[in-house]
């Protein structure tokens, strides 16, 4: 089993990945995006499904090559990212199995063609993902008061927490989707251990309404680093 996430995440948080039973790939940093962000998952590509992922059109064709060795489809983004806003949010969206949410005019063509069959749910938040943690495909932590609203139609259980309290070395603050994610339907690892995060109590009493336990891979703050994202 294989998670990618930030090349520069912690020697402490690999490790307890792969005590989890995994194997960590590093995804490439790109010098088009802002240093904070540069090596961040959730920004540099998108697992379409489970055999297919599109990247941005300048990864390394070294990273590329690990997914397909893995048996993964890998498509390249039409747009270029750079750090100027709506151009790094391409691929910054929330993709669910019958629901895509995020700021649809920004959103890459290609990614778009592929999710044509899906419900599509236009919201302002254009870092969609980071502002999402998913638990299941009908709840979800936001930090977005945009996206909150905009599934509340779709039946989307959704847990609302105020901005702030999580690290992003070089922002004033990170995301709640960014410092987490599914590893199995029942286990969601964390960047950081929930009772150092102001509302790590709400956090908590969402996700175990959904039977999902958390996993801490380091006893700190919650820190984003782009999500953690399971192929």
């Amino acid at each position: 089993m294989c998670v990618i996430i930030d090349c520069r995440t912690s020697i402490e948080e690999i490790n307890n990945l792969k005590k989890l039973g995994f194997k960590p790939l590093m995804c490439p940093k790109s010098d088009l995006l802002y240093e904070a962000v540069s090596g961040h998952p959730d920004m540099l590509l998108k697992i379409v499904n489970n055999n297919t992922i599109l990247v941005h059109k300048d990864m390394p064709l070294s990273f590329i090559n690990k997914l397909r060795n893995l048996g993964y489809k890998i498509f390249l983004s039409k747009n270029n990212l750079n750090s100027k806003y709506p151009n790094d949010i391409i691929l910054n969206s929330v993709n669910l199995d019958d629901i895509f949410i995020h700021n649809i005019k920004y959103t890459d063509p290609v990614l778009l063609n592929f999710m044509k069959r899906k419900r599509k749910i236009n919201v302002n938040q254009g870092y969609t993902k980071c502002s999402t943690a998913i638990v299941s495909n009908k709840a979800i932590i936001t930090s977005d008061l945009s996206i909150a609203n905009a599934v509340k139609i779709e039946n989307i259980d959704t847990l609302l927490v105020p901005p702030g309290d999580i690290l992003l070395p070089g922002l004033d603050y990170g995301f709640i989707g960014g410092c987490c994610g599914l590893i199995d339907s029942h286990t969601m690892a964390f960047y950081g251990n929930l009772k150092y995060y102001k509302y790590g109590k709400e956090v908590l009493e969402f996700l175990n309404k959904y039977s999902v336990n958390p996993v801490f891979l380091r006893n700190d703050r919650l820190i984003d680093r782009g999500s953690i994202l399971k192929l």
